[in-house]
């Protein structure tokens, strides 16, 4: 009897031990586990998708932040490449059919033709020449860095490597860090700068409202006619109520979006109502709205 007693009190205390160490191996893992979970919340950052120069740039001149910056491209790209993952298109670079020449990068930066004769490619170029520390910068500065093949026709970039070849040279940006600075550079001087610029003479500081103002100068221009923001802002009324503008600003845009090839129907009016349901929702900080986001780009490109 006092052998098997000493065979149980064995076995009671192997287990017991087993337990423990079980317990302690289980700590350990998600000690270490840690570090893995602190590098996946990295990768997910908002701010991940920016360089630390563009996320003070932007914070600077636009007062918003990198998570706000990333949903408004996520709205912005939604129509335009029918994908949220807009950090994907640097390089992005497509021939387009209707004699505007070439498109390129985030916001779809064209290279002109008959049908644009105020193209803002070439200042992409110019731009990324001077980031890459040229003193004089210029257009051909650029092409020759590339070794693109190409000129300036007046204010049309002319192209004259093959289709082919070209897009590969601009694909081959995608990572480049001087591209990117240049790319968000020419995006502020161009559109950004304008879009921030109505807003605040309004009295509007809400990321939603720029962003509003940002897509539709990039889609219809920012200056100029009276599909530009500018016309539209024009047409808009003088509330100085932020939504009451706002609803209307999107009411006048709705009318035109679809017309003169801004959009195929009814993708602009989609376009449209994904920053006025996110109005109507409250959105209009464009913080914690991810879920919101996901919803109303849920919508199907025609």
């Amino acid at each position: 009897m006092l052998n098997t007693k000493q065979n149980s009190g064995s076995k009671r205390l192997k287990f017991s031990l087993l337990v423990l160490l079980s317990f302690v191996i289980t700590i350990s893992f998600g000690l270490l586990s840690n570090p893995f979970q602190s590098k996946s919340y990295a990768a997910t950052n908002p701010d991940s998708n920016f360089s630390p120069a563009t996320l003070k740039f932007l914070k600077d001149n636009t007062g918003l932040d990198g998570e706000q910056w990333n949903n408004i491209m996520k709205l912005v790209n939604k129509p335009e490449q029918d994908d949220l993952n807009w950090t994907n298109y640097y390089g992005y670079c497509e021939k387009l059919p209707d004699k505007r020449g070439f498109t390129i990068g985030i916001f779809g930066a064209t290279t002109g033709g008959a049908n644009d004769t105020g193209p803002d490619g070439p200042d992409l170029f110019k731009e990324y020449d001077k980031v890459k520390g040229a003193t004089n910068p210029s257009v051909s500065g650029a092409l020759k860095r590339l070794g693109i093949n190409g000129s300036m026709s007046g204010s049309i970039l002319v192209i004259k490597d093959s289709d082919s070849v070209f897009i590969k040279k601009i694909n081959a940006l995608q990572n480049d860090p001087a591209w990117r600075e240049a790319m968000w550079k020419t995006f502020y001087n161009v559109y950004i700068k304008y879009s921030v610029q109505q807003a605040n003479q309004r009295g509007f500081k809400t990321a939603l409202t720029i962003g509003s103002f940002v897509d539709a100068a990039l889609n219809h221009g920012a200056t100029g006619d009276s599909n530009s923001l500018q016309g539209l802002l024009k047409k808009s009324g003088t509330s100085t109520n932020e939504k009451t503008f706002m609803t209307s600003f999107y009411a006048k845009r709705t009318l035109i979006v679809d017309t003169n090839d801004y959009n195929q129907a009814p993708n602009g009016k989609n376009r449209v109502k994904q920053w006025s349901t996110l109005l109507s929702q409250g959105e209009t900080d464009l913080k914690g709205a991810d879920a919101a986001i996901v919803k109303v780009t849920n919508w199907e490109m025609q």
